[in-house]
C-alpha cells in the first residue's frame, strides 16, 4: 500500500497517532532531565490541506476537521487540548489550512534542554522539513534512511526519550523491517519509549507484529511493557482506502492506558464514517 504522509495528513490515523504522541511527550516533560525524540520517517513536517495531495484524498475533512469541532467532556478535554492547541498554532484564527506532522508536533513540546532528531530521505519531503526547522538549534534533520538510523541513534546521550517509527509501508517487507528494526534498537536501548505505527489490512500480519514486539519487550531487564491500540472508522473493504490503523507502544507512561480509556470513546463518533468508529486497547501477548 501507499501511505505517503501528504495524502493522509490530518486523517483519522494521524489524529490517533498524534494524540498518543502528545500524551507521551507531556509525560516526559514531568521530570526536569532532558529527553530526545527520534522520528525515523519524519515526512515533510508541515502539510498544506489545500494542496494537491491532501485535496485529492480529503481525509483531513473526516479527521482533524471533525475533531476540531467536537465537544469533549470535562475529563477528556484537558487530555486532547495540548494536541489541538498545537494544530491551531499552525492556522490563523478559526481556519484549518495546515496540519503539522509528527516532527513539528514533537518540536512544539520540547523544552530548552530537549532535542529532536528527524530522519527523512525523500528529497522533496527532506527539503520541506529542513525549511520548517531551519536554524533550529534543538532539531536536527538527517538525510538517512530511517531503518539505518534507528539502531544508529540509540541510546541517545540524554538516556530519556521516545522513538517514533512511522514508515510509509510502500514496500512489501515493511512489516518485517518494522519488527526487526524495533528489536535491534530495543536491544541497545531497552529503557526508551517506542511508538510504532502500522496500517491494519491483514489481521494475521498485525497480530504477528504485536506478538513479536511484545516478546521483544519482555527481554528487557526489567521486562518492558507493551500496549496495543487499534482504531477503525469503518469496516475494511478489499481494495478500499485504509479504515483501520494501529499503534504498538513499548514502555508507555503508566498514565497512558487510563488516559486513552477516557479519550478514545469520545473519538468514536466524530471519526466514524457511516456510523461510529471503534477501538481496541489491550496488552498484547507474546
Amino acid at each position: 500500500m501507499n501511505y505517503r504522509h501528504a495524502f493522509h495528513a490530518g486523517g483519522f490515523a494521524d489524529v490517533i497517532k498524534h494524540i498518543v504522541l502528545v500524551r507521551m511527550l507531556t509525560y516526559l516533560q514531568e521530570k526536569p532531565a532532558a529527553f530526545r525524540v527520534i522520528d525515523t520517517h519524519a515526512g515533510a513536517g508541515r502539510y498544506d490541506l489545500s494542496g494537491d495531495e491532501a485535496s485529492r484524498s480529503g481525509e483531513w475533512l473526516t479527521g482533524i476537521a471533525r475533531v476540531m469541532q467536537a465537544r469533549f467532556s470535562e475529563n477528556a478535554l484537558p487530555l486532547v487540548a495540548p494536541y489541538l492547541d498545537i494544530v491551531r498554532a499552525f492556522n490563523a484564527q478559526a481556519e484549518l489550512k495546515a496540519y503539522p506532522g509528527s516532527p513539528l508536533i514533537a518540536r512544539a513540546l520540547l523544552r530548552p534542554q530537549d532535542r529532536l532528531t528527524a530522519c527523512e530521505i525523500e528529497p522533496k519531503a527532506h527539503k520541506q522539513l529542513i525549511d520548517a526547522l531551519r536554524r533550529d538549534t534543538q532539531a536536527r534533520v538527517v538525510d538517512l534512511d530511517g531503518w539505518t538510523a534507528l539502531p544508529a541513534f540509540v541510546p541517545p546521550n540524554e538516556r530519556r526519550g521516545l522513538v517514533l517509527i512511522d514508515p510509509s509501508f510502500e514496500q512489501k517487507d515493511e512489516f518485517d523491517k518494522l519488527a526487526d528494526g524495533f528489536a535491534e534498537a530495543y536491544a541497545k536501548w531497552p529503557t526508551g519509549s517506542y511508538l510504532l505505527w502500522y496500517p491494519v489490512k491483514s489481521r494475521r500480519i498485525t497480530d504477528g507484529l504485536a506478538r513479536h514486539v511484545a516478546a521483544v519487550a519482555e527481554t528487557g531487564k526489567p521486562a518492558g511493557k507493551c500496549l496495543r491500540l487499534e482504531f477503525s472508522v469503518a469496516p475494511q473493504q478489499a481494495g478500499g482506502p485504509l479504515t483501520s490503523a494501529g499503534l504498538l507502544i513499548v514502555n508507555p507512561p503508566w498514565t497512558l492506558a487510563g488516559e486513552l480509556k477516557t479519550i478514545l470513546p469520545e473519538l468514536e463518533k466524530p471519526l466514524g464514517q457511516g456510523g461510529a468508529g471503534r477501538f481496541r486497547l489491550e496488552t498484547p501477548k507474546p
